[in-house]
């Protein structure tokens, strides 16, 4: 049990491994405070935007579009044959509309003046169209987000909101119970952070702070309303990965992610799928070929043995090399299998030392997780019922052990600039990616059109180097 103890990312172990009780009281009080281990964030990047002592309203941009150029933002999802407004339902739509500031968006999208109109013309057609396309723009605008896919750069993580929840759905709910605004606020996401954003949007004290709140929030309704009752989340910006079971973090840990440019993470909602113990990595190609390893080492077997690889040879020439399994594996001694089209996923790392640095964008794209080992316990014990024993005989063996989950567990890749961090306290940080402009840049200009895209048409990279 010794040597477990010094191969555990330098972490000591005592008997059944300190983390496994840690898991095991989750498991037991979901609820639990946030633990007292969680990471600070560097003092030099981030910048309190909780402390604002002068709270100023913040009026919003012009937005001058022509009613006929907003008519073209109309729905597919829109009914044919629009559904009856009583003047009351409409009235209630209009002050949610003349309030819908406070969630981060602007009511000129949103035709109030057209509204207000067809409510004074009474009830009848032209009220009933006028509604139902106004209550589609702001339901579907508060579901999945205002901005058009194409600002949101990178962005793949799918939002299964509007299947779960479509709008004809909302509508007609909303138009039944004579409930507007209970309709559309029951669409806000749930999770904290879009709260505090929402609590510091009023106290923004320029209009650049505003637009950033405002770019946030939207960012949230870009994910799922509800991520889970426990999901990891890594705030690439802040470099921070997030254990979370009913939205209290239970643990943090520090995360290397992708360099800016073509090697940046991208944003991901994705599933794991198993907890790889000891993992194997098969170089990629650009390494075997492009640095020489594969000649070097095809006809040195001893030698290919002693740097840790397996190679092999195909019929058709191609050499494959496979690091196998240990403490220089490139993969460290964890890996959370995720399977998606980038090849990205959460694993360990040799080069523990590099989490000692305060900006961490260094790899190919994947995320290095500090204390990945104790990570990777929590995660076999809360999502695969493995018992804390097991656990630490997975990683003590020293041989490829896959652990499938026997329970959903989510993991989002997200990119978030004003966010609470570990704390709680709201912050900025850094635009790694410089990913805010395209986004603020949307929120400048009138309302787009939504369309069925889900996610951005650029091309997926397979970033399958960890190094």
């Amino acid at each position: 049990m010794q040597s477990v103890k010094r191969g555990m990312n330098g972490a000591g172990l005592s008997g059944k491994l300190g983390v496994a009780f840690v898991a095991l009281s989750i498991a037991s009080q979901p609820l639990a405070a946030q633990a007292a281990a969680a990471q600070a964030v560097p003092s030099q990047g981030p910048v309190d935007l909780t402390k604002q002592a002068k709270p100023a309203p913040v009026p919003a941009p012009e937005v001058n579009a022509p009613a006929a150029a907003q008519a073209g933002t109309v729905q597919a999802t829109v009914p044919v044959a629009a559904p009856h407004w009583t003047q009351s339902d409409a009235q209630a739509l209009l002050a949610a509309i003349k309030g819908i500031g406070a969630e981060g968006l602007f009511p000129k999208d949103y035709q109030p003046e057209l509204l207000s109109a067809a409510i004074v013309k009474g009830e009848g057609p032209e009220l009933d169209d006028t509604a139902t396309r106004v209550f589609t723009w702001l339901a579907e605008d508060l579901r999945d987000g205002r901005t058009p896919m194409t600002a949101r750069v990178q962005w793949f993580a799918v939002d299964p909101d509007q299947d779960v929840n479509p709008t004809s759905l909302i509508l007609a709910e909303a138009l039944e119970k004579h409930d507007v605004k209970g309709a559309l606020m029951a669409l806000l996401p749930t999770v904290p952070d879009y709260a505090a954003l929402k609590a510091a949007l009023p106290k923004a004290q320029t209009q650049k702070q505003a637009a950033l709140i405002r770019a946030n929030m939207d960012r949230w309704r870009w994910l799922a309303r509800d991520l889970g009752t426990q999901y990891l989340l890594t705030n690439v910006p802040e470099q921070i990965l997030r254990l979370t079971v009913r939205n209290k973090i239970i643990s943090t840990y520090k995360v290397i992610v992708g360099k800016p440019g073509k090697t940046a993470t991208p944003q991901l909602a994705e599933t794991v799928e198993g907890v790889i113990f000891n993992p194997t990595w098969t170089v990629p190609q650009s390494i075997v070929v492009g640095e020489g390893l594969g000649a070097r080492l095809v006809n040195n077997p001893r030698q290919a043995e002693r740097e840790g690889y397996k190679v092999t040879k195909a019929g058709d020439g191609t050499i494959y090399v496979v690091q196998q399994p240990g403490d220089g594996n490139s993969l460290g001694r964890m890996k959370l299998d995720m399977p998606n089209e980038h090849a990205i996923f959460l694993h360990d790392t040799p080069n523990r030392n590099l989490f000692n640095l305060p900006a961490r964008a260094l790899s190919h794209g994947c995320v290095r997780v500090e204390r990945a080992t104790e990570l990777a316990m929590t995660m076999a014990i809360l999502g695969a019922g493995m018992s804390p024993d097991d656990a630490v005989l997975a990683h003590s063996s020293k041989t490829y052990t896959k652990v499938p989950m026997t329970k959903t567990f989510p993991v989002y890749l997200t990119y978030f600039t004003v966010a609470r961090d570990v704390t709680g306290m709201l912050r900025s940080f850094p635009d790694i990616y410089s990913r805010d402009a395209p986004v603020l840049a949307s929120f400048a200009q009138p309302r787009q059109q939504h369309t069925t895209q889900r996610k951005s048409n650029e091309a997926v990279i397979k970033l399958d180097n960890p190094l």
